[in-house]
C-alpha cells in the first residue's frame, strides 16, 4: 500500500527574529475530491464515444489524407475527449519559531545545506553568544528534526507554534507538545457547485514535540495555541504529520485512518531517542544511497569538497572566504567553475533521495517542495516530459530504489486507465494522458487539445519499467511488476493503431505535446495523425514487450504475435525539406520553431531507436533540429537538449547547455528569459520546477557514460578543455554493470567495471577504440586508455 503518512520534507527560512520554515513540503499531499469516481467516467463515456465514433467513421477515408482535410475542425472535435481537471498538491503548514528582539546586532550569519549529511545548518552570533540551528528530515523515523542551541547556557528562548493555510484547529496538549488537526477542501474552489461544499476532504494532523536541555529552562503553554520556551541550553523540535489518505481508490469520507493517532505514535517513538540517535539513523539511511556515487570534475583538490565523502573533506579554515550559491552561479559564465557542476549534479541526486523513497508518492512538478495553496500547474505530475525527467537520473546515478513510487503510481494508473481506454477509445488495455494527480487521474485534461489529447503518457512511463530491468536484470521485477503493466499498455496501443495510407499503421487523432501547427488551409490546429513522438514511443514499448516476452518465455502469446505484425508497419521517422526531423506526419508550417518541447527527438533520448552507429542520416537531422530549436527555453528543455547533444557525442554543444542553465534568476524579479537557477540552485521554468534539477544530473551522466545491453561508451561527450581532469565512481550501466572512470589531460586514464549478477560479453568503446570483454559476475576489471585489461580481481577484495 502506498503511504502518504510521512513527514516527507521541509524548507528552512533561516530568519533570525521570526523563523517560519515556509511550509512542511510533502508532509501531506493535499488534494480534493476523487477524480476516479463513477460519475466522472460516465460523463466521459458520452462525449468520448461521440468523438471516437466520428473518428472511426472518417479515419480511413482518403479525403482526410489530402490538403483539404480540416485539421482545425478535428482540433475542435477533439474537445469531446476531455475529462476532468486534475487536483491540487498543497502544503500542510508551517512550524513557526519567534525569537525575542535584541538590542545587539547579529553577525557571522551563515546558512548552508550539506549534501553529505542532508542537513541544513544556520549559524550566527549575537554579541558573544553563537547560535546554531540544525535541521534534517529523517526517513527512518518519519519526522522532521530541528535542534537549536547556543554556546552559552540558558541563551535559547523562543515561542513555537503550528499554522496552516488550510482549515485547522491547534491545541497545546502539554508544555512539550502542540497538535494541529485540519481538513482539506472537499473540492477545488473553481469547481464547487451546488452542495459540493459538503464533500469531505482529506483529514490531516501535525504534532510538534520538544526535548529540552538546561537547568534553568521554563516551558509553558501560551494562549492554548503556542508554546513559550525560556532560558534553555538547547531544544530539539520533532515534527510528525499524517493524513487520512488511504490510496487513490479510497474516498476520503470512507477512510478509517486516524491521522492524529498515527502522528502521535510517530512522535512518541521518536521522543524516546536522543538527537544524536535520530541523526545517526538519518545519516546511515541517507548516506547509504548518496555515497554510492562520487564525482570530481575539478581542476585541483581544493575544489573537490562537493565530491569527497564527509570524512575526506578538508575543514574550512577560520577566515576562509565562503561564497554563496548565488555568487557562484552569477560568476559561472566567467570562471566556469567545474566544482559548481559537481555540486549541481549531486544536488539532483540529493533531491531525488529526499522526495522519492519506497512508500511515498511520486515526485511531482515541484518534487515535494511546494509552498502555495494554488501552485503553478497544480504542482501535478505531468506525463509528457516532466514526471519522466524526474526519474531520468535514478538508474544511471545509482538510485534505483527511488523509482519505486513511480512503479506504484503506474499500477494505479493502469486501473483507472483501463476504464479510460474502454470509455474514451473503445479499446482494451489501459491508457493515460498528460496530467495526473494523487488519485491516479488517467483521462484527458479539460483545456486546449494540444495539451489534453495525448494518450501516450502511460506508454512513455512504461519505458521506465523496461529500463529498470535493463539496469538491474531483476527477472522477478520484470515478471511480476513490469510485464503486466507493459502488456496492458501494449494491448491498448495495438487496439489504438489503425490502417493508414501506404500500408502503414497510424495513430489518429494525434498531437505532439503542447505544440500547434498551421494547417494547409492557414488555420491553427494541433490534432492530426501519427506524430513522430507517438510512433517513437510505440516502437519503444513494442520492442520492450518483445524482449521481455523472450526473457520470460512468453513469446507465443497473441499479443506478441500482433506486435510482431504491427512493428514493421509503423511509419519511419521522416526528414523535412530543411533536413530536420519532421514532428508531424505532414510537413506542416511551424508557428513556434523554437518550441520548448523536443518530442520528435524522443527516439534518440530518452529512447534508443535512433543511434549514432545505425542511423547516421537521422542523427544529422536531429542535430539540425537542435540547431533550429536554438538554446533558449525553460530549464527542463535545456537539460533535455544537454542529453540529446550527449547522445550525439557532441561535447561542445552539450557543454553550451550547461552554461545556459547555470544562469542566475533573481528571486521575486521578473526576468526576460526562461530557464536558469534560483539562489538555492532550484531550476526555473520559471517559476520553480524541479524536473531540470533531475534532468541536469541525468545529462551529465550521459556525457560521461552511455550504455546498451552489450556496449559501454566511456566519456562519449566529455568537454576535455573544460574538465581536463576528473573521476566519477559508481555510475551504473545497462546489463547490471557498475563503472568507475578517471581521466587526465582530457584523455581516459583508467576505467573499472564489474557486474554483480551475470556473465556477459561487453564491447567497451572509447573514441574510435573498441575492445570486447567477457565479464564474469563478481569480478572487477581495470582498463587503461588503450582499453587493455590491466588487472582483474574478485569483487570485495
Amino acid at each position: 500500500m502506498t503511504r502518504v503518512l510521512h513527514c516527507r520534507g521541509a524548507t528552512v527560512g533561516g530568519r533570525l527574529r521570526k523563523e517560519p520554515p515556509p511550509y512542511l513540503g510533502g508532509v501531506l499531499a493535499v488534494f480534493s475530491a476523487l477524480t476516479s469516481c463513477p460519475m466522472k467516467f460516465q460523463g466521459q463515456a458520452r462525449s468520448g464515444r461521440r468523438a471516437l465514433d466520428s473518428r472511426r467513421r472518417t479515419r480511413g477515408h482518403p479525403r482526410i489524407r489530402n490538403q483539404r482535410w480540416r485539421f482545425g475542425d478535428a482540433t475542435a472535435a477533439a474537445t469531446h475527449l476531455f475529462g476532468g481537471q486534475s487536483e491540487v498538491y498543497q502544503p500542510l503548514g508551517n512550524v513557526n519559531l519567534e525569537f525575542g528582539a535584541s538590542n545587539q546586532a547579529y553577525d557571522s550569519y551563515k546558512r548552508e545545506l550539506d549534501l553529505h549529511t542532508a542537513t541544513v545548518v544556520v549559524t550566527y552570533s549575537i554579541g558573544a553568544v553563537q547560535y546554531t540551528r540544525e535541521h534534517f528530515c529523517s526517513n527512518p523515523h518519519q519526522v522532521i528534526v530541528t535542534k537549536i542551541s547556543a554556546n552559552t547556557p540558558g541563551q535559547v528562548s523562543c515561542t513555537l507554534s503550528l499554522s496552516s493555510q488550510l482549515e485547522n484547529n491547534v491545541t497545546v496538549t502539554n508544555s512539550n507538545e502542540v497538535v494541529m488537526e485540519g481538513i482539506c477542501p472537499g473540492q477545488r474552489p473553481g469547481l464547487r457547485k451546488g452542495d459540493s461544499n459538503d464533500v469531505i476532504g482529506i483529514r490531516f494532523s501535525a504534532v510538534l514535540g520538544l526535548q529540552i536541555g538546561g537547568n534553568t529552562t521554563k516551558a509553558a503553554a501560551l494562549s492554548d495555541q503556542k508554546l513559550r520556551l525560556d532560558n534553555a541550553d538547547w531544544v530539539v523540535l520533532v515534527v510528525a504529520a499524517s493524513s487520512s489518505f488511504g490510496g487513490p481508490f479510497v474516498n476520503p469520507a470512507d477512510s478509517k485512518l486516524d491521522p492524529t493517532s498515527i502522528a502521535l505514535n510517530t512522535i512518541n517513538r521518536a521522543k524516546n531517542l536522543t538527537y544524536a540517535q535520530l541523526r545517526a539513523a538519518h545519516l546511515d539511511d541517507y548516506q547509504r544511497l548518496f555515497y554510492r556515487l562520487t564525482i570530481q570534475l575539478s581542476r585541483g583538490l581544493k575544489d573537490t569538497r562537493g565530491s569527497l565523502t564527509e570524512k575526506e573533506r578538508p575543514k574550512v579554515e577560520v577566515g576562509e572566504e565562503i561564497r554563496t550559491s548565488a555568487d557562484r552561479v552569477k560568476s559561472f559564465s566567467i570562471d566556469e567553475d567545474p566544482s559548481l557542476v559537481e555540486l549541481l549534479f549531486q544536488y539532483g541526486r540529493y533531491l531525488l533521495i529526499s522526495c522519492s523513497r519506497p512508500g511515498t508518492q511520486v515526485s511531482n512538478l515541484q518534487g515535494i517542495w511546494n509552498q502555495d495553496v494554488a501552485p503553478a500547474w497544480d504542482a501535478a505530475p505531468h506525463l509528457n516530459i516532466n514526471l519522466q525527467m524526474n526519474y531520468w537520473p535514478a538508474l544511471p546515478c545509482n538510485l534505483s530504489e527511488c523509482q519505486e513510487p513511480l512503479f506504484d503510481f503506474l499500477t494505479f494508473l493502469a486501473v483507472n486507465g483501463s476504464k479510460t481506454a474502454k470509455v474514451n477509445y473503445q479499446a482494451s488495455g489501459w491508457v493515460t494522458h498528460h496530467v495526473s494527480d494523487i488519485w491516479a487521474k488517467s483521462s484527458a485534461f479539460l483545456k486546449n487539445p494540444k495539451h489534453a489529447v495525448w494518450p501516450m503518457g502511460g506508454a512513455w512511463l512504461c519505458t521506465h519499467l523496461w529500463e529498470h530491468y535493463q539496469f538491474s536484470l531483476d527477472k522477478d521485477f520484470l515478471e511480476n511488476k513490469a510485464y503486466p503493466l507493459l502488456e496492458g499498455c501494449a494491448t491498448f496501443l495495438v487496439d489504438w493503431l489503425i490502417d493508414g495510407p501506404g500500408g502503414y499503421l497510424e495513430t489518429n487523432p494525434s498531437t505532439s505535446p503542447e505544440h500547434a501547427f498551421v494547417a494547409p488551409d492557414g488555420q491553427p490546429a494541433s490534432v492530426s495523425y501519427s506524430t513522430t513522438m507517438d510512433i517513437s514511443i510505440i516502437r519503444e514499448v513494442f520492442s520492450a514487450v518483445l524482449l521481455s516476452a523472450e526473457v520470460l518465455g512468453k513469446s507465443d502469446t497473441d499479443l506478441v504475435k500482433n506486435i510482431k505484425k504491427a512493428l514493421p508497419r509503423l511509419p519511419p521517422i521522416q526528414i523535412a525539406r530543411d533536413r530536420t526531423i519532421m514532428e508531424w506526419a505532414l510537413d506542416f508550417q511551424d508557428p513556434e520553431v523554437q518550441h520548448r518541447h523536443l518530442s520528435h527527438l524522443f527516439g534518440l533520448y530518452p529512447g534508443h531507436t535512433i543511434t549514432m552507429e545505425k542511423n547516421t542520416n537521422i542523427c544529422d537531422a536531429v542535430a539540425n533540429s537542435l540547431y533550429k530549436e536554438g538554446e533558449d527555453g525553460p530549464g527542463w528543455s535545456t537539460t533535455w537538449k544537454m542529453a540529446l547533444w550527449a547522445r550525439l557525442f557532441n561535447s561542445e554543444n552539450a557543454y553550451r547547455m550547461v552554461l545556459k542553465l547555470i544562469t542566475l534568476v533573481p528571486p521575486g524579479e521578473k526576468v526576460e528569459f526562461e530557464g536558469g537557477l534560483y539562489n538555492n540552485l532550484w531550476t526555473a521554468h520559471p517559476p520553480f520546477q524541479i524536473d531540470a534539477n533531475f534532468g541536469f544530473t541525468a545529462a551529465i551522466a550521459e556525457m560521461l557514460l552511455q550504455s546498451t545491453q552489450n556496449d559501454l561508451y566511456l566519456l562519449p561527450a566529455l568537454p576535455c578543455d573544460k574538465w581536463p581532469r576528473g573521476c566519477v565512481k559508481g555510475l551504473r550501466a545497462r546489463g547490471d554493470v557498475t563503472v568507475n572512470i578517471c581521466w587526465d589531460e582530457g584523455e581516459l586514464e583508467e576505467a573499472m567495471l564489474w557486474s554483480n549478477h551475470r556473465n556477459s560479453v561487453t564491447r567497451l568503446h572509447y573514441g574510435e577504440r573498441v575492445a570486447t570483454l567477457r565479464v564474469c559476475s563478481g569480478t572487477v576489471y581495470k582498463f587503461n586508455r588503450g582499453l587493455k585489461c590491466l588487472k582483474a580481481w574478485t569483487l570485495g577484495k
